[in-house]
């Protein structure tokens, strides 16, 4: 996870992309601020954009329900010790989808996964992101098929997996949208139990969790 010091960053820069009218940030500008809901990039572009705007978009994009939730709830830049740098952790993983129809698998997300679009880049788009509950999938045009044949399906080579608390529920919610199913509500001999969606472009994503007792 980003640090605090990052967080502050980057909604500085969003201040200055949207004060520089670059129309690319427009879309993430809509989905994190409810009253630019159904303006055309230009029209956000000429809304007012503060910094503590620019601070609420950065914090419902990771998760949390405000900046100063955010702030709360970011543990501290480790700091150096005598002997040198403090040890490095991982904390966040991003996993990106290639696409044949970047709209096509976007709205895809949106209308039958319940993902909102975070940000699109390019004119026309050809790089993005979709979250859900602070849960990122990027996602990237490809004019050319990155897999051969049905290996995919064949193999199970997921694209992502996304830890789930409920399951079932998000199983027969995303079963009353529409989805596409590789694979439907599964208890392994291990003790996991998950769903297997696919996406337009034959993208599998695993939705699931570690133990049966948390679906």
């Amino acid at each position: 996870m980003p640090s605090l010091e990052t967080h502050k960053k980057q909604a500085k820069l969003l201040v200055r992309w949207h004060r520089d009218r670059l129309y690319a940030v427009a879309q993430r500008l809509r989905a994190g601020m409810p009253r630019l809901a159904g303006l055309t990039d230009a029209e956000v572009l000429d809304q007012p954009f503060a910094l503590a705007d620019a601070q609420a978009i950065i914090a419902a994009e990771q998760g949390f329900e405000s900046w100063a939730a955010l702030k709360t709830g970011l543990e501290p830049m480790p700091t150096k010790s005598i002997t040198g740098l403090a040890a490095p952790r991982l904390k966040l993983v991003e996993a990106t989808l290639f696409v044949s129809n970047f709209e096509v698998s976007r709205r895809y997300f949106e209308d039958v996964l319940g993902f909102a679009t975070v940000f699109t880049y390019g004119e026309p788009p050809f790089f993005g992101q979709v979250a859900r509950d602070g849960v990122p999938l990027n996602l990237r045009y490809v004019c050319d098929p990155v897999f051969v044949g049905d290996i995919r399906a064949r193999e199970d080579l997921f694209a992502a997996t996304v830890g789930v608390l409920g399951v079932k529920a998000l199983y027969e919610e995303f079963k009353a949208a529409g989805a596409t199913f590789h694979q439907g509500v599964k208890r392994h001999p291990w003790g996991a139990i998950d769903f297997v969606v696919k996406d337009p472009d034959g993208n599998l994503i695993s939705f699931g969790w570690g133990s049966a007792d948390e679906a």
